[in-house]
């Protein structure tokens, strides 16, 4: 089953991080740190010296971008060691076990945020604390990311590493073909403020639209932006389940489902194969795109696409994807463990892993730093991504996070959304099918 969800963020960074690193421009020189060796850290880290193990799913990041060197560097009493499960399907089953047994655990652990709800409800007490850890401001990240990593009684136990903070991604050759403005400002300006908007661009474009192009890759697409830009989606404040009754993700689904009806879509499943070759022949000329993903499109789309692709804002503010790090309370080393984890997340750092990796900060403080303001990216027509998505990370609403929201999204979007998008079923039927599907996931 995949969704906007799958696969991970930090799969596809892995992918296309060669891509990043060489097309962020006006980064600031001086925030890089200095090279080192492929581990982070080797053998028991040298005699006398605390040895901090990282556990992390896929390509994460932060011994890419030289991060760990830079700490060891500045504390020479300190050796870092990461070890990293490919697919965070199986990293997170893992880490659960772990913190259930109080034991295999390394001394920090990356957390993806499809699944810091549920370890922020059920696992607290097995966490640090890191809101307490000298040298954390809670006003430096984002009031939206700093509330998904805390629990009801007020433990903040992830400290966020990234976001995935969306525009809209768009072809400015088709949007010329079919009558349509081609500056970034004036195809903002489309649908500013209103998904609806969108939806009505959409129709204006099939109307001229060059043979075998549609508006947008999908319907599930267009479904995930908009709850993605919503407070209240999938829970309620309580923890109730309640996107059945809630009108938000109702009118989600409506306006989705009335993309698919309209003809603008491509009728197609976000990373597969049929998805990728959709970018190579142009096959449609928008889609919402967090900051990771401009990597992607530029490896999918060649060299044929460049200049080509350009990003305007979204309707509304909205996020896809980010993740935390955590610190278990089973570790021998916690003290240096949450030290290092504020280190890692402070902003210089964050702004780092943009310029090297692409990786979007969630320290709002960060934004202000050369490495993010400045950036711009020379494949989309030199777009000034740093200014593009930190108004958009400033504008996502603190969010309602619940334990299964992935279970929810995938089955709304594979189960029900994909049927009425690419088989004709109707609205109806298919967020009826969906229901069925979640319910019986949930009941589990």
């Amino acid at each position: 089953m995949r969704t906007r969800t799958r696969p991970s963020r930090m799969a596809v960074l892995a992918t296309v991080a060669a891509l990043a690193a060489g097309v962020l421009a006006g980064c600031a020189q001086d925030s890089e740190g200095p090279s080192g060796s492929a581990t982070g850290g080797g053998g028991d880290g040298g005699k006398g010296k605390t040895t901090l193990t990282v556990g992390v799913f896929g390509a994460f990041g932060l011994k890419e971008a030289g991060l760990y060197d830079q700490y060891m560097k500045l504390h020479p009493d300190i050796a870092i060691k990461q070890t990293s499960i490919e697919r965070n399907e199986n990293y997170y089953p893992q880490l659960l076990t772990h913190l259930g047994s109080g034991s295999g655990l390394a001394d920090i652990q990356a957390v993806e945020v499809n699944n810091i709800a549920e370890v922020a409800s059920t696992q607290a007490d097995k966490l640090v604390d890191l809101g307490r850890t000298e040298g954390v401001r809670q006003d430096s990240f984002l009031p939206w990311k700093w509330s998904q990593a805390t629990n009801k009684d007020g433990r903040t136990i992830g400290l966020g590493t990234d976001i995935g903070p969306q525009g809209i991604c768009y072809r400015k050759d088709l949007f010329a073909a079919a009558g349509l403005p081609t500056d970034r400002a004036s195809v903002g300006a489309l649908w500013a403020g209103d998904w609806r908007k969108y939806l009505d661009a959409g129709k204006k474009f099939k109307a001229k639209a060059p043979k075998g192009t549609a508006f947008v890759d999908s319907a599930s697409g267009v479904m995930a932006a908009i709850t993605g830009s919503e407070a209240n989606r999938f829970y309620d404040k309580d923890g109730k389940v309640v996107y059945k009754t809630n009108p938000a993700v109702r009118n989600a689904w409506d306006i989705a489902a009335e993309f698919a009806g309209a003809g603008l879509t491509a009728k197609l499943q976000q990373f597969t194969p049929a998805w990728d070759q959709g970018y190579a022949n142009a096959g449609f000329a928008t889609i919402s795109c967090p900051a990771w993903m401009l990597g992607y499109i530029q490896d999918k789309s060649g060299a044929a696409g460049k200049g080509k692709w350009d990003v305007a804002a979204a309707p509304k503010p909205s996020n896809w994807g980010g993740s935390f790090l955590v610190v278990p309370e089973a570790g021998k080393n916690k003290k240096e463990a949450a030290e290092l984890v504020a280190w890692l997340t402070a902003p210089e750092q964050q702004a780092t892993l943009f310029a090297k990796r692409g990786s979007f900060p969630s320290s709002q403080a960060a934004y202000a730093l050369p490495a993010v303001s400045g950036a711009k990216h020379e494949y989309f027509d030199n777009a000034p991504i740093g200014e593009i998505f930190s108004a958009a990370a400033q504008g996502v609403p603190v969010q309602i996070v619940g334990p299964k929201d992935l279970i929810i999204a995938q089955n709304l979007a594979d189960v029900g959304m994909l049927q009425v998008d690419q088989k004709g079923t109707s609205s109806k039927d298919g967020w009826d099918a969906a229901v069925k599907a979640i319910d019986n996931a949930l009941d589990q």
